[in-house]
């Protein structure tokens, strides 16, 4: 920035549109949450960036990123957002600590159903002004700093400038269905496992080291495979094959249950990740600390505290 900038040179309303697309990462979504079209935001943020003499936004891959300038400016720029908002909930009667809002989450599928869900659900209960967004799927996420406000992943992420935690571990067990292990047999060891057919992640999809099928079994075929968790259960529920499944998927699910053989069970760590900015945020540190508490309440889905219950 340079020393010419005037106070009157840069319009208020402006860095409205600023906190918009930096929570939102398009123009059509920043659009939409301020009731303009999204010309008009990409014409305010010009305008902001001349008013300061600088670049606030990078248009990368996955949506508009923040430059070094946008993220010390846009702290400033929710302040007044939040402004406001303030100013809105005194002339409506709403109460000071009302959370509004959108926060984006991104989960892996069956985690994000059974356990992001329900943490929603209460943090939603409590403030119905807040919008929450849940983007799911198996493939590994790509956390880019302007797609999401948390994101659950499996494994540590890369070297990255995002703000990252531990949420919990869960563990993965070999299972069948009741149905299955009468017809085609009980695997008794690893071997007998390998002349069964599997049930798994489509093989390009899979990137996490501790499930790593073949570390575990050399030479098993997989005959069905996806990239959705909750296909894979059906499919093991239906008898067409061994899956290595989450706990929290597999013991709540009636007539699959643990293979008799002693085989491995991995054990995954959950991380959290925020972009920095966000974390600071109100409406995002009421999201995490509900997954914490969920993650904390259900811990006997999640892991094996002893060995598994015979067959």
């Amino acid at each position: 920035m340079t020393a010419n900038i005037h106070g009157r040179d840069v319009r208020a309303d402006d860095l409205r549109f600023l906190a918009a697309l930096a929570d939102t990462g398009r123009p059509m979504t920043a659009a939409k949450l301020l009731g303009v079209d999204h010309t008009t935001v990409s014409r305010r943020l010009r305008a902001l960036e001349s008013a300061l003499g600088s670049r606030l936004f990078d248009r990368g891959y996955e949506g508009w990123e923040l430059t070094d300038t946008g993220r010390a400016v846009v702290e400033h720029a929710r302040a007044i957002q939040k402004a406001v908002d303030l100013a809105i909930r005194a002339a409506v009667g709403t109460e000071a600590d009302a959370l509004t809002g959108t926060v984006r989450v991104t989960a892996a599928d069956g985690f994000g159903t059974r356990f992001v869900v329900p943490a929603i659900a209460r943090v939603r209960a409590k403030h119905p002004g807040l919008n929450v967004e849940l983007i799911t799927g198996a493939r590994e996420l790509t956390l880019r700093e302007s797609t999401f406000d948390l994101g659950i992943t499996l494994g540590q992420p890369p070297a990255t400038r995002l703000v990252t935690e531990k949420l919990c571990d869960y563990d993965f067990g070999f299972y069948a269905s009741e149905t299955y292990l009468k017809e085609h047999g009980d695997p008794a060891s690893l071997e007998d496992l390998e002349q069964h057919p599997l049930i798994f992640f489509v093989d390009a999809m899979q990137r996490v080291r501790e499930v790593d099928l073949g570390a575990y079994l050399p030479n098993a075929v997989v005959r069905f495979s996806s990239t959705n968790i909750f296909a894979q259960l059906e499919a093991t529920k239906r008898g067409v094959g061994i899956a290595l499944l989450p706990k929290f998927m597999a013991v709540t699910a009636p007539g699959i249950r643990p293979i008799a053989a002693a085989a491995p069970r991995p054990r995954v760590p959950v991380m959290l990740a925020s972009r920095r900015e966000a974390s600071t945020r109100r409406e995002v540190r009421a999201v995490r600390e509900a997954l914490l508490e969920e993650v904390h309440n259900r811990q006997d889905e999640l892991i094996w505290h002893a060995d598994p219950p015979a067959a």
